[in-house]
């Protein structure tokens, strides 16, 4: 979610050596490399007016500092996100080699795109174009975290600490909510949300990339 509308060569702008910067161009082009489509760069969300709902739900984000844990009243369901976790898991160990961490970031993302009713697998594609899955990750213009998340969003909600944005549940929360309200605005439309959480609504190259990295999350039990 940086300044301006997504365009793959600025994933490449500060690169130097001409042969490299060829590669990396061919590779956003429409290869991957290991698997592993390269991140890409978002473009801005609109400062705008918020429902009290959405402030409500992302202010308790900021109030809420532990990871959350997923529960279950029903056996096969919970067999069935542990099932998921397990796979999720395998797939994201080269980016993050830590189990604890990996863990609560999966059980996070679990957590949060339900409570906002988001498609986990489409989140984690999101996540993946927006961060690349670094929770420290800036863009150009300040967007912070793994979801990407613009300054203004601290000061519309919370005390202006734009650092809790790096907090992984605070982050997550912002980005599944904000997503949410982008998608009741647009009635549902996904195409058109995520070309508006990009800040290039009616534009195929940023909803067409999430598409395609959320294939690398895709599982029965997601």
């Amino acid at each position: 979610m940086s300044g301006d509308a997504w365009r793959p060569e600025r994933a490449v702008e500060t690169v130097t050596d001409p042969g490299r910067r060829g590669l990396l161009l061919g590779v956003l082009a429409g290869s991957t490399l290991g698997g592993w489509s390269l991140p890409v760069l978002a473009g801005g969300q609109l400062e705008e007016p918020l429902a009290d709902s959405v402030r409500t739900a992302l202010s308790a984000a900021i109030a809420n500092s532990a990871p959350p844990v997923p529960e279950f009243t029903e056996t096969d369901k919970r067999l069935a996100y542990l099932r998921w976790l397990a796979a999720m898991s395998d797939r994201l160990h080269r980016r993050k080699p830590d189990f604890q961490t990996r863990i609560e970031f999966l059980q996070t993302v679990w957590y949060e795109t339900r409570r906002a009713g988001l498609d986990t697998t489409l989140v984690l594609g999101l996540i993946q174009v927006e961060s690349a899955f670094r929770k420290f990750a800036i863009s150009r213009v300040g967007a912070r975290g793994y979801m990407q998340i613009m300054p203004f969003w601290s000061r519309l909600i919370g005390d202006g600490d734009v650092g809790r944005l790096f907090h992984m549940q605070t982050n997550i929360r912002f980005g599944c909510v904000i997503l949410r309200h982008y998608l009741d605005r647009e009635r549902g439309d996904t195409f058109m949300a995520l070309g508006r959480y990009n800040g290039s609504r009616g534009r195929s190259e940023y909803p067409n990339a999430v598409y395609a990295a959320a294939r690398n999350w895709a599982h029965p039990d997601a």
